[in-house]
């Protein structure tokens, strides 16, 4: 299995993790070993959508991106939802790759917001 880390996301963070992914591959002129899903449907959760694309990356690390920070995204709700569809697949925990948490759910200055999502991206795809 050639995949080293199943990215999991929601909303339009996808299309920046996919950019940053093929640009990272075209620099190094290697295919890239990071597998991205867009989880669309949160609530119900499609454990059997999930479940079957981590039976296709069974040794993958598994990690959930996104935008809001912490404590205002989905991580709370999928996550112990997401190892609930992996269960008896991969038995992954999925990590958490995000802004941290804030009161707020913009920094407010546009330097630092894109710091910050440069980051993220950055943490989910290494």
């Amino acid at each position: 299995d050639q995949v080293r880390k199943h990215v999991l996301c929601s909303g339009k963070v996808y299309y920046e993790l996919l950019q940053a992914r093929d640009k990272i591959a075209e620099d190094t002129g290697k295919p890239s070993d990071v597998a991205i899903t867009r989880v669309e449907q949160i609530s119900p959760f499609p454990f059997d959508k999930v479940k079957k694309e981590g039976d296709r990356f069974k040794n993958a690390e598994v990690v959930w991106c996104q935008e809001e920070p912490k404590n205002a995204g989905a991580w709370a709700y999928v996550q112990p939802r997401i190892e609930t569809a992996l269960r008896g697949t991969s038995d992954a925990r999925p990590s958490y790759a995000g802004r941290g948490p804030s009161a707020a759910v913009s920094t407010g200055y546009k330097d630092v917001h894109d710091k910050e999502q440069a980051k993220l991206i950055a943490k989910a795809l290494s």
